[in-house]
């Protein structure tokens, strides 16, 4: 079991795991959740996304959905450890299963680091959980998609990073469950490399129309941190 600290959250993790990645740093920067919210974690692994949203939004109550049993549990430990029991539910189930598990629109916000590769893409992960989490084994784009649209409230929104060579998928899998892509951050290591990533918010019944966010940039040319990661990352409160 291994740990880390990242802006006052302490999380424990199994080596085997997924675990806290840039990606996830920025998606829960990313999402934008009502004061009082109710936020589903779709695939929160050990709960990583989770916890940084509930550090940063002391009103809301977040409940994670995860496959794998040994992460759900991690998951608990995690909340538990950082007090946060009360505003953390994890269920151990398949998120594909999401009639069984919930009531329809049972959740204001719903958020996912989803697998980013297909089966056939040839990607290869050291252990079956890592392989899970980037691969679609256990769940496709249109199976997080159909899920999110479930739990969603009407005008509800679902917050998600994807890679960018995805992006025609992800927003024709969005549309296709009436979930309406509304605001997209792109996410490059500086200002001259190529987009690494997709930042993206749907809304639950929304009406056409897409808001460009300013690029977010990690590094500058030199290689030195630039201000928008300092602040996402915690640097400036050291």
């Amino acid at each position: 079991m291994e740990e880390l600290l990242f802006g006052g959250i302490r999380m424990h993790y199994h080596e085997s795991q997924f675990r806290l990645s840039t990606d996830s740093v920025l998606a829960a920067d990313f999402v934008c959740p009502r004061a009082d919210g109710t936020v589903c974690d779709l695939g929160c692994g050990c709960g990583a996304i989770s916890l940084l949203l509930l550090g940063s939004h002391p009103g809301i109550t977040v409940t994670g959905i995860e496959l794998q049993p040994d992460a759900a549990a991690c998951a608990r430990q995690n909340a538990l450890e950082n007090g946060l029991q009360n505003r953390f539910h994890v269920i151990a189930g398949d998120l594909r299963e999401y009639r069984a598990l919930f009531s329809p629109g049972s959740f204001s916000s719903v958020v996912c680091n989803p697998p980013y590769y297909p089966v056939s893409s040839g990607y290869h992960a050291q252990s079956p959980a890592l392989a899970a989490a980037r691969t679609e084994l256990t769940c496709t784009l249109n199976d997080v998609c159909a899920c999110a649209a479930w739990l969603l409230k009407t005008a509800g929104s679902f917050t998600l990073v994807h890679k960018p060579e995805r992006l025609a998928d992800l927003i024709c899998s969005l549309r296709e469950h009436a979930l309406e892509p509304k605001r997209v951050r792109f996410v490059r290591h500086s200002s001259i490399s190529p987009v690494n990533l997709v930042l993206l918010e749907a809304r639950k019944g929304g009406r056409p129309g897409l808001d460009y966010e300013p690029d977010l940039i990690l590094f500058s040319p030199d290689g030195a941190e630039t201000a928008e990661y300092q602040r996402i990352y915690h640097r400036q409160e050291a």
